[in-house]
């Protein structure tokens, strides 16, 4: 079969859209399909195109042996709503053109939000005479409204008027949670339209190892015992939490916090961790996948959070499955379907969302018990080697599409 996937975010970008859409179109690939992808020039996090791709509209281009049509858009870094709706349509406009370009397919797999590349799609959908799977990682605008970051009416009924049409048209809906799933089928959509295709990891790459000297040395984090958040940091992900935290272990100088990651929150984050001037609190931006491993592997603790808010009860966060891969204990700052699946692993921690203090105190029990956290790294690294590698679950996901 021959594939067209249809997303705004791809590698050489940074971040856990980019990886687990690269992870799925080699798992693709390596079932024996034929698979192709149009997306833009690179530009997030930073909004800033690099020399390589600049000046142009289209340019055909490859990673991993998979052919990539890349066309342009407007890079926006943080600021204003409109612009980020610029950034938004102008790959819209412009992915027709990568569509066209591309071969025949006899499916189009469209990664959504953005979800305004529904436009695209109903265009895709036309021009290739292809069935479409929607791959859905987000519900939007439903998350967007349950965390307060969208309130303008008509802006939310004209999106969820795109997002129904959207359902319609695709032939099949795929879905990254099963809380996804759950809200799907409550709003009258056919179960048997729906596939489930989770979060995965990559455990040969995420392999425990000894930490690299040289990495330590650069950071300045020799003797130092590592709580490692990476990943997006965003309004959901409450990472407030951790500062908080970090300001309680003030008299603990051995454990530190590495924040590693971009979004539209490490700014304000930032400043408010200078005002508390905490000392143990480490900033870096996104690191490429290569080079993400080796913070994982320098680590003695990995972090995940989540605010409180209706819909997390259906978010698995990707950031949780590295840290299980790696045999780092994991704390998960949360609940919903990512809780459940940290407690099914047995790999590490989970406790509410928010709780600054029981967060410092889980901290302090694991780092002053080695034996402890050993044996919940064997744990998690065992549960998502069985259960969540990408093959397997690419797999599944063809074997339900029955592709």
């Amino acid at each position: 079969m021959h594939i067209i996937m249809l997303t705004q975010y791809f590698p050489p970008e940074t971040g856990a859209a980019q990886v687990r859409l690269f992870e799925v179109a080699k798992a693709i690939q390596a079932q024996g399909h034929q698979i192709e992808v149009v997306t833009a020039f690179p530009n997030y996090p930073t909004g800033v195109i690099p020399p390589e791709y600049r000046g142009k509209f289209f340019m055909k281009d490859s990673i991993g042996g998979i052919p990539l049509y890349r066309t342009w858009i407007y890079p926006v870094q943080r600021g204003r709503f409109w612009k980020r709706l610029l950034n938004y349509f102008s790959f819209v406009f412009s992915a027709c053109y990568g569509i066209a370009k591309a071969g025949p397919a006899d499916y189009i797999f469209v990664e959504s939000p953005p979800i305004f590349i529904g436009f695209t799609m109903f265009l895709a959908r036309l021009l290739k005479r292809a069935r479409i799977i929607l791959n859905i990682s987000d519900l939007w605008p439903e998350s967007a409204i349950s965390l307060g970051l969208v309130k303008n009416k008509l802006l939310i009924g004209l999106t969820s008027l795109l997002e129904s049409r959207m359902y319609k048209v695709a032939w099949r809906i795929s879905a990254q949670t099963e809380g996804i799933i759950k809200s799907l089928t409550e709003r009258g959509i056919e179960p048997s339209k729906m596939v489930f295709l989770p979060n995965g990891v990559d455990p040969e790459l995420f392999t425990p190892r000894p930490a690299d000297q040289e990495l330590v040395a650069s950071l300045q984090l020799q003797n130092k015992l590592v709580v490692l958040y990476a990943g997006t940091i965003g309004y959901a992900a409450g990472l407030e939490v951790a500062l908080q935290a970090a300001e309680k272990l003030r008299s603990h100088p051995e454990i530190v916090f590495l924040l590693v990651g971009d979004g539209t929150e490490k700014p304000r984050l930032q400043k408010l961790a200078a005002e508390m001037q905490l000392p143990n609190v480490h900033w870096l931006p996104f690191q490429p996948l290569s080079e993400i491993v080796r913070y994982y592997n320098l680590a003695a603790l990995s972090l995940v959070t989540l605010r409180r808010y209706k819909l997390a009860e259906g978010v698995r966060p990707s950031k949780l499955f590295p840290g299980l891969a790696s045999a780092k204990p994991v704390i998960y700052v949360g609940e919903g379907e990512g809780a459940r699946i940290m407690a099914e692993s047995g790999g590490g921690v989970v406790i509410p969302p928010e709780d600054a203090a029981q967060l410092a105190e889980t901290i302090l029990e694991l780092t002053a018990d080695p034996e402890r956290c050993r044996e919940l790294g064997e744990k998690g690294r065992k549960y998502v080697s069985e259960n969540y590698t990408w093959q397997v679950l690419v797999a599944q996901w063809l074997q339900d599409l029955k592709i």
